[in-house]
């Protein structure tokens, strides 16, 4: 089993070491490449101001954040979430530096999990194109239309689809799981294991073509090979 963490941040800015904090962290548990459905996502208070330029980034103002809890009083929840398992992150030293950052003067010790950067993977497989998360959605046609300000959640959930493309597509998510068992006369016996769609494809047949194709159906006959095809679709 391969678990992975598709992990965003929000912050104050762009320096740590200068005084900048956390304000949001999001996370998307995938197992197998697939989202699990599993997240953690957390409001936090800095405990200082919002710079006009972050908050126009993110939304994210003050006043909101003055009775969210302190990265003191998350971090234990974040810490057993995140686990061992690889982070995905794009543009990992930013978030990573901010979360390290945090660790340290609250006490903990700075994470060493397997880092997998998005910017990096996505700048190898496709050399000098822009690789933005917003280009990334353009380019595999994943639709990020409720992206209208950024969210760590939100784009933890885009950056999930997008490492999807960047890995290899689709035909990663069947995670195909082949169990050997041995047989009575030592033979091998394999059965592949395929796991199911997360999001079911949508139908590529209109309302208006299924209705012909049933009339056409209609005029074979109940005793034509189409109708039971049909039935046995309805059952």
């Amino acid at each position: 089993m391969i678990r992975e963490i598709v992990l965003d941040t929000e912050t104050t800015g762009l320096s740590p070491t200068g005084g900048d904090r956390l304000v949001e962290i999001g996370c998307v548990e995938l197992i197998n490449h697939i989202p699990t459905g599993k997240h953690f996502h957390v409001y936090i208070n800095p405990q200082r101001s919002m710079p006009e330029e972050a908050f126009r980034v993110h939304g994210l103002s003050e006043e909101f954040l003055a009775d969210k809890a302190l990265f003191k009083d998350v971090v234990d929840d974040f810490l057993a979430f995140i686990g061992d398992a690889t982070l995905v992150i794009h543009n990992a030293p930013f978030d990573m530096g901010f979360l390290n950052h945090q660790l340290e003067i609250s006490g903990h010790k700075t994470l060493t999990n397997p880092v997998i950067d998005t910017v990096m993977v996505a700048r190898q497989k496709h050399p000098g194109a822009r690789v933005s998360l917003d280009a990334l959605c353009k380019h595999y046609g994943i639709d990020n239309s409720r992206r209208t300000l950024h969210g760590a959640l939100l784009d933890s959930e885009i950056l999930a689809e997008v490492y999807l493309e960047l890995i290899g597509g689709k035909q990663v998510s069947l995670a195909l799981v082949a169990e050997v068992a041995s047989s009575g006369t030592g033979a091998a016996q394999v059965r592949i294991a395929v796991a199911p769609r997360p999001v079911a494809l949508p139908s590529r047949i209109s309302a208006q073509e299924a209705e012909a194709h049933a009339a056409f159906v209609g005029k074979m006959g109940e005793s034509a090979i189409w109708a039971q095809y049909a039935e046995a679709a309805a059952e």
